[in-house]
């Protein structure tokens, strides 16, 4: 027979090799909280996998939750802290108001009396080239 004709080799039916099933730790504590075993070894049939599935997405939604969980700490920690640092740039404000509003009045009080002079004198200078 030509090359082209040959037939390969009959093979004896054979079952697909097996792999082994690997579950993290998490996995198999809520597997076990649920009272369902599976098997350890690969494939499974519909319901262990769907059982599977249900396991892995709380887990998924567990660990998005504790994500979450963990943004919004990290959120209100940033707010916290620029809120405590709004607080003293406040206080260091008013304070400074405070120090200029008194400066002011000095300033007033001095001027008030520096024109007060100046108009004495001024009506006594007059006074006195009237005289």
């Amino acid at each position: 027979t030509s090359p082209r004709c040959r037939t390969p080799p009959a093979r004896p039916h054979t079952r697909p090799i097996s792999r082994q099933l690997r579950l993290t730790e998490e996995e198999k504590r809520l597997l076990a909280q649920e009272g369902v075993t599976l098997p350890s070894t690969l494939p499974l049939t519909q319901a262990e996998e769907r059982i599977l599935k249900k396991v892995r997405r709380k887990i998924r939604n567990k660990q998005s939750a504790q994500d979450s969980r963990r943004r919004k700490k990290e959120y209100l920690d940033g707010l916290e802290s620029r809120a405590a640092a709004c607080s003293a740039q406040n206080q260091e404000l008013r304070k400074k108001v405070q120090e200029l509003e008194n400066r002011n009045g000095s300033l007033l009080r001095q001027l008030q009396a520096l024109i007060k002079r100046t108009s004495n004198k001024a009506a006594q200078t007059s006074t006195c080239v009237l005289v």
